[in-house]
């Protein structure tokens, strides 16, 4: 496509809905995606897997993707799969996070702080986090 979002035409999507920077954006088909969210480059809402009937045929009419409830922002190349993942209502989910289960209203979600190291002074370890501010 020429914006690179690929937004399944099954997908739920409420009101006030945006997305900045969407290249790298998927939004599968049984996603459920309320008011007021905010998503930026690389977000990807996906199925975990088709479920299977006992000969190995993809049951269909499943839900396989995430809801996302209202007023909730998910930062560059977070990843939330699976049908019964749910993101609570007010939730922040940070940059490169990836998410298979459910996460609280309110909730901040974030990746651990990484370490920085000196190669002029090997013994310096800094943890090193990016605070961010809603």
């Amino acid at each position: 496509s020429r914006t690179g979002i690929d937004i399944h035409p099954g997908a739920r999507i409420g009101r006030n809905f945006f997305i900045d920077h969407g290249t790298g954006v998927v939004i599968g088909e049984t996603c459920e995606i309320g008011d007021n969210v905010k998503i930026y480059q690389g977000v990807t809402l996906g199925a975990l897997s088709f479920k299977k009937d006992e000969r190995g045929r993809i049951v269909k009419g499943l839900k396989r993707h995430p809801t996302i409830e209202n007023n909730v922002t998910l930062y560059a190349g977070s990843t939330i799969l699976g049908g019964k993942t749910v993101i609570g209502e007010g939730a922040t989910v940070g940059g490169n996070v990836w998410l298979t289960q459910s996460i609280p209203p309110g909730t901040v979600v974030q990746m651990e702080g990484q370490s920085l190291r000196y190669r002029n002074d090997p013994t310096r370890v800094e943890s090193y986090v990016v605070d961010f501010q809603i």
